[in-house]
């Protein structure tokens, strides 16, 4: 049986209401692919505690989880990853790629224009069909 990872990944939308978008580094698996940031839920680790923390490892900033926003299951190859998307607002910092190769803003309208990781686009779906 295939490994289940608890991911959870951040809806991260700015004053312009344009969507954080992060490109996988060619070090990571499932390589230069767009993701909602975030990463692998610990143990003992809430949805909020988790998010929180991934964004502060990864991105350098603070934000604050607001809501689930997607919650969907991906086979992969070798693994299964429950993907869990949640609505946060930035409180401070600014995002600053460390592990990702790129980070860009864009608008709902235009993310089905990249090419993103397979567990990522039911929500870059929703998102995109969501009237702001």
């Amino acid at each position: 049986m295939k490994k289940l990872i608890k991911v959870v990944g951040a809806v991260i939308e700015n004053e312009n209401n344009e969507i954080l978008c992060a490109l996988r580094s060619p070090k990571m698996s499932i390589p230069n692919m767009w993701e909602f940031p975030g990463g692998k839920v610990e143990k003992d680790e809430n949805l909020k505690q988790a998010i929180e923390r991934e964004i502060k490892e990864e991105l350098g900033c603070k934000v604050q989880y607001s809501n689930i926003f997607n919650d969907n299951t991906h086979e992969y190859d070798t693994f299964t990853v429950n993907l869990i998307t949640v609505k946060c607002k930035l409180i401070s910092g600014t995002p600053t790629a460390s592990e990702h190769s790129k980070l860009i803003w864009l608008k709902r309208e235009n993310l089905p224009s990249l090419k993103w990781a397979p567990a990522d686009i039911p929500a870059v779906l929703q998102l995109a069909s969501e009237k702001v």
